[in-house]
């Protein structure tokens, strides 16, 4: 089943909750690694993968004083990588 953009949602929120509860300052998260966590990724089918749906969510999630470290020329691969601040 290809992941949908809540699975994405509350995904990255938890991971961003778990890192808050640990104290940490930040969180670096690629688009690659969080689609695995959420699954259907890498997938042998293209169709298979829901990659732009994974970016968008990394983008809209992200708050001002977060960065991205990283982005392809499209903006919508396995290599992007936001640093998201703690505490959010």
């Amino acid at each position: 089943m290809v992941p949908n953009t809540s699975d994405f949602e509350l995904k990255l929120s938890e991971l961003l909750r778990n890192a808050e509860l640990q104290k940490w300052i930040f969180l670096d998260i690629s688009s690659g690694n969080l689609h695995q966590l959420v699954g259907g990724y890498p997938s042998t089918k293209d169709e298979d993968h829901a990659m732009p749906s994974c970016c968008n969510v990394m983008h809209k999630m992200q708050k001002s004083n977060d960065e991205v470290l990283h982005q392809s020329h499209s903006g919508w691969s396995t290599k992007l990588v936001i640093r998201y601040k703690i505490p959010r």
